[in-house]
Formats: structure tokens, C-alpha cells, sequence
């Protein structure tokens, strides 16, 4: 089966894959399959990148060490091209704003608090939830 028809087949697309849409990005996991929408794949990456470039900031130490501070870079400009991806591919700039901001902010304080040495009171517990509770909601929002 030619790569084309395949990938018809696992994504239920009838278009040119190559199209810049919101067609669905389908794999096979066992007995089940996932489907993802592709604006929420650019948007992940750029939520990655935007964690790794915010991390990469507290190590660069003010920016006087080269290999963190050139992640830095690389990392905002690859988060900002990958957002601007998911809203050329239709998702609303409330929602993918949003989960953007939520997203990075929980990761970032978990990993501060994991890896960094900073701490994490009940309270900074909390608002996370409070944040991933309003971005959900956001997100329910918008579904209808």
C-alpha cells in the first residue's frame, strides 16, 4: 500500500497530508488508537520549548554562560514559531494562549521545585491546580 494511502487510512484524511490544516495525526498504541489534532501538536512543542528555554534562562546566569543562553534563544523563537503554527491552523489564540501560559508555568515550578533546588508550598500547589483548572475551563469554553 502506497505511504500515502496508508497514512489515509490511519488518519481518516481525504486531502494531501502536506495541506497546512487541522488534520487529525493518528497512531496505533496497542488495541486503540490515538488521534491528536494537529494545532495541539505545535502547541506541545512550543509549551517544550518554552520550558526548556525558561530553565535554560535560570541556568544561563544572566546570560554569562554561552550554551544555556544560545538554548535561550532557540528555544523562544522555536516556542513562538511553533504557537504561531497552532493558530495558522485554527486554534484560538484564548485557548492555545492559555494552555500555553498554564502549561509553562506548572512545568516550570515542578521542575524548579524537582530539580532546581526552589521550593513548593501548599499554596504554590494549589494555584497550580487553580491555573489548570481555569485553562480547562477556558477550554470547555471555547468547545462550544
Amino acid at each position: 500500500m502506497p505511504a500515502r494511502a496508508v497514512a489515509r487510512h490511519v488518519t481518516g484524511a481525504t486531502k494531501n497530508l502536506g495541506d497546512r490544516s487541522t488534520k487529525i495525526w493518528s497512531t496505533r498504541s496497542g488495541f486503540y488508537a490515538v488521534e491528536v489534532p494537529v494545532p495541539w501538536l505545535f502547541l506541545a512543542g512550543a509549551i517544550a520549548s518554552e520550558v526548556a528555554a525558561t530553565i535554560a534562562l535560570k541556568l544561563s546566569n544572566g546570560f554569562s554562560r554561552l550554551i544555556p543562553s544560545i538554548v535561550v534563544v532557540i528555544g523562544y523563537v522555536v516556542a513562538f514559531g511553533m504557537l504561531s503554527q497552532a493558530l495558522t491552523r485554527g486554534m484560538e489564540i484564548g485557548v492555545a494562549y492559555g494552555v500555553w501560559a498554564a502549561a509553562g508555568v506548572a512545568l516550570v515550578a515542578i521542575i524548579g521545585a524537582a530539580f532546581l533546588g526552589e521550593s513548593m508550598t501548599m499554596v504554590q500547589a494549589g494555584g497550580i491546580v487553580l491555573v489548570i483548572a481555569g485553562v480547562l475551563a477556558l477550554e470547555l469554553g471555547a468547545a462550544h
